[in-house]
């Protein structure tokens, strides 16, 4: 997985899709049809700490990449994701530098971080690999905080100056609506502040991440500069095609 770590932190362009189901059947689909990076949503979706395992289990059994969104910038959480084996974090929420100089240090074994250590956890094969795990553990993890709030574009320069975090999450659909534009990113006022982290994630070489509804609005992004695009997930992917089905068996046979 450190050559998917190692691509985030060159900036290189990497496929992303969100896996919402809690199924580890729907996350297999999405590693299977060649996605490099499986996002689990901690914070939205109604996952478990043992559906959170089955998951990553698929995910690893396709050589994907596992960025686990937490629920929140929670040392406990962090820690519980990282042992289960997530290969990142996407810590949501984070509006000043101390909030992600905290995401980094949970995310780091000591004296980098304050990391619990512990052997016998799933991200150490049960303590068959526990060495090399400790060994890479603080090299390979990718840290990635949220900007979804005023306060964090004010913050931005700090933010992505922290030493440790890889990359800088933009969160369009939070960050318009703490703005006042409630679900509504393409607003000029919320369009000025993401160009503006933007600018500075660049500057500071921090790799960028958002979200987009499909491939074509992903490859805009990618065009401008973002590493990761979370472009398709598990669920939006079976309700639309759910309600395309339908809505063409109404037009054929409405009427009859």
């Amino acid at each position: 997985m450190s050559t998917v770590a190692e691509r985030l932190r060159k900036c290189e362009k990497i496929s992303a899709a969100w896996a919402q189901l809690t199924s580890n059947m729907s996350a297999e689909i999405l590693a299977e049809a060649g996605f490099e990076v499986i996002v689990p949503d901690m914070e939205h979706a109604p996952y478990t700490l043992e559906s959170l395992v089955s998951v990553l289990q698929a995910i690893k059994a396709n050589d994907c990449f596992a960025m686990v969104r937490a629920p929140w910038n929670d040392a406990v959480l962090i820690k519980q994701i990282l042992d289960c084996g997530a290969h990142g974090v996407h810590v949501p929420y984070v509006s000043t530098a101390e909030e992600a100089e905290y995401a980094v240090k949970c995310c780091k074994y000591p004296l980098q971080g304050i990391r619990g250590l512990a052997s016998s956890q799933r991200a150490t094969c049960y303590g068959m690999k526990k060495q090399e795990y400790f060994a890479a553990a603080n090299r390979d993890i990718i840290v990635m905080t949220a900007i979804e709030t005023p306060e964090g574009v004010e913050n931005i320069d700090k933010i992505a100056s922290v030493d440790g975090l890889d990359g800088i999450f933009i969160g369009p659909s939070d960050l318009s609506t703490s703005m006042g534009h409630f679900f509504n990113p393409k607003a000029p006022e919320v369009q000025e502040a993401i160009h503006k982290v933007e600018c500075v994630v660049k500057e500071k070489g921090k790799f960028l991440a958002t979200i987009a509804p499909n491939i074509d609005a992903a490859a805009a992004l990618y065009d401008r500069g973002y590493s990761l695009v979370y472009f398709l997930s598990d669920v939006s992917a079976v309700a639309n095609a759910a309600q395309a089905a339908v809505k063409r068996f109404k037009e054929l046979y409405r009427n009859q």
